[in-house]
């Protein structure tokens, strides 16, 4: 037996190394449904994905254990899954839990902004204006994911945690219906101006305002694209309570 031969591996080695293939696997899949590559609503069994992924059927069973904890995927039966199918319901659940944790992150994070950030939101926010100019949402989308987190990071690991993972679902969203319609640009250019007024106001109260309208916007739109009719009771109530209005952008006035 030669040294270092897999059946010398240590313990240790290899829960590090199966640790590897299993984040892996849950990443590129993750990525892939996210980005709308595999459409929603889509069936497959783990004999197909396990070869479109070139993954084994232990990693592969624990990345989707962990995709089904985030609510990507579903199990059925015959070992097989399917893609989360869209929702209104999850979008009102998905935006809902956005407005409330990030608009009490903004409460705590903008008052607390220094000079260098103000100016580090004023160059996202100049970024986003060229990609906006550009019609390139692919290039926009990191600016403005960035200029986002730089409003809600200081309100502890827990948290920003949380707030990437639904920021990473709403995009699905948002990619989905934009693929049909072109997103409104100037709109966002004037709701992201008064978020950064806000913040360079140093008023986490205003900050938290315009953001719970923002989000608000994007599920009016996301409704109106849908063609769909809803309360959004839960919306409505959580809207009351940071932007003091629990009434929903219309979307063909804003």
């Amino acid at each position: 037996m030669t040294p270092g031969s897999a059946s010398e591996e240590k313990p240790s080695e290899r829960r590090v190394r199966d640790g590897h293939r299993v984040t892996r696997v849950h990443d590129e899949l993750r990525d892939q449904i996210l980005r709308g590559e595999i459409a929603p609503g889509t069936s497959m069994s783990q004999v197909e994905l396990a070869q479109l992924l070139d993954a084994g059927r232990t990693p592969l069973r624990e990345a989707l254990r962990l995709l089904q904890s985030e609510g990507l995927i579903i199990t059925e039966p015959n070992r097989n899954v399917r893609v989360a199918e869209f929702t209104l319901d999850d979008v009102e659940d998905l935006y809902v839990m956005r407005i409330a944790l990030e608009c009490s992150a903004a409460l705590i994070t903008v008052p607390d902004l220094a000079p260098a950030e103000i100016a580090e939101l004023r160059g996202l926010k100049a970024q986003m204006e060229y990609f906006e100019a550009e019609r390139d949402h692919q290039g926009w989308e990191a600016p403005h994911r960035e200029f986002h987190m730089k409003l809600t990071g200081r309100a502890g690991r827990r948290s920003a945690q949380t707030i990437r993972q639904l920021w990473d679902h709403a995009g699905r969203y948002r990619r989905f219906y934009e693929l049909a319609d072109p997103p409104p640009w100037l709109l966002r250019v004037a709701e992201h101006q008064r978020l950064l007024d806000a913040a360079e106001g140093g008023d986490g109260e205003e900050a938290s305002r315009q953001l719970a309208l923002h989000y608000a916007g994007t599920v009016g739109d996301i409704v109106h694209r849908a063609d769909a009719q809803a309360e959004l009771l839960a919306l409505r109530a959580v809207l009351k309570k940071f932007a003091g209005t629990d009434r929903l952008p219309d979307p063909s006035k804003r």
